[in-house]
């Protein structure tokens, strides 16, 4: 298993990356799917708590996964094993949503154990055929199996008062040992393959929430109850999927890997977009049960299942790039205003539709500021 160059010519995401993505929409899927019936049955705060701790699994695993095979993918017989145990690992993972919402983290976590250790392999096999490599790779194995040997003995302690604050700093401790395995000697990922991946990636929850905007319209129709509340719902939430899709794709990556540094920014501010993205879905749903009375909560927060979800997109999407490629101080404050009325759109009860039409306005002024 060499690592492969960082310069490598046309380095593309393979078929079996494009089947680890696939599998990962179950995973995906089924938090958004609780996240809408939580907030549709007025369970906000426990809803939250729960979509975040499961789509930080999903979104831990499939980014660790992603910077190793850019590094090594090798695609040999052992590569695909080990990959292959990860997906199984994340069917666990996804059947466990349901309970998890509930409070119960017991299948979840053994299906995320099953994924990361399944890492630990692939790092280990990575470090023995490559010794200049050997210290990085054993600070990766050790800071996760130290993790994963965390999260099962914290599954005896479920419903204890400082359990929560045990499962944040075992979070912590993931996301910190990335930066103490790379210190030892940064691994050879490549910037333009990471790119590609983290866009199929945004294309992956932008479907999912296309999904849940065309089951909230299947309910619909098959209920006969179409208004001109859900139409104005549709076409706000078409409005605003594929406004995400073009903002996201509209600021250049060039320029934001271009160190370890800002590699680890961009890539853990994705968490956010990721979660944000898939969340927008659950939000539209929501939207629609209200507007159909399926829901238990009112219109204003029905709209703010969408908005912030939204909100926390475009923020995030402008603070990772804003200094890198925006120059203009006209846009440079545009964003933040369109942030600000996003959040206000709640409070008129038609949020999906004005949301979507503020995303258009924004992309209109960005393509005539950019031909002018």
């Amino acid at each position: 298993m060499r690592p492969r160059s960082p310069e490598e010519a046309h380095r593309a995401a393979t078929p079996l990356e494009l089947f680890f993505d696939l599998v990962f929409v179950v995973a995906v899927a089924q938090a958004g799917l609780a996240l809408h019936h939580s907030l549709a049955e007025g369970h906000i705060l426990e809803g939250i708590i729960g979509y975040t701790a499961v789509f930080f699994a999903i979104w831990w695993a499939w980014m660790n996964f992603t910077w190793f095979a850019s590094a090594y993918d090798c695609n040999d017989v052992p590569y695909r094993v080990a990959t292959f145990v990860q997906l199984a690992g994340a069917l666990i993972l996804a059947a466990g949503v349901p309970q998890a919402f509930e409070g119960d983290y017991s299948i979840a976590v053994v299906g995320y154990v099953v994924m990361r250790l399944a890492m630990v392999t692939q790092y280990l096999r990575a470090g023995r055929s490559n010794p200049s490599r050997w210290p990085t790779a054993v600070r990766y194995a050790v800071g996760v199996t130290a993790c994963q040997i965390g999260w099962i003995i914290l599954l005896s302690f479920q419903g204890l008062w400082w359990h929560p604050f045990v499962f944040v700093g075992l979070g912590i401790v993931e996301l910190l040992v990335p930066a103490w395995g790379e210190r030892a000697g940064a691994t050879s990922w490549h910037p333009g393959h990471i790119a590609e991946r983290y866009g199929l990636f945004t294309i992956i929850v932008l479907g999912e929430s296309i999904l849940a905007t065309s089951l909230g319209i299947q309910a619909a129709v098959e209920a006969g109850e179409f208004s001109a509340d859900l139409i104005t719902i549709i076409i706000g939430g078409l409005l605003i999927i594929f406004s995400m899709w073009w903002v996201y794709f509209d600021w250049s990556m060039e320029g934001m890997l271009t160190s370890l540094r800002r590699a680890f920014g961009w890539g853990y501010g994705h968490f956010l977009v990721f979660g944000s993205a898939a969340a927008v879905g659950a939000g539209l749903a929501v939207a629609i049960d209200q507007a159909l009375h399926h829901a238990e909560i009112g219109v204003v927060e029905a709209g703010a299942a969408v908005a912030i979800p939204v909100a926390i997109f475009l923020l995030v999407l402008w603070g990772l790039h804003i200094g890198f490629q925006e120059r203009n101080r006209v846009q440079m404050f545009l964003v933040p205003i369109a942030i600000v009325l996003i959040l206000l759109t709640p409070l008129t009860g038609q949020a999906p539709l004005l949301i979507g039409l503020l995303l258009v306005a924004l992309l209109t002024f960005k393509l005539v500021n950019s031909y002018r």
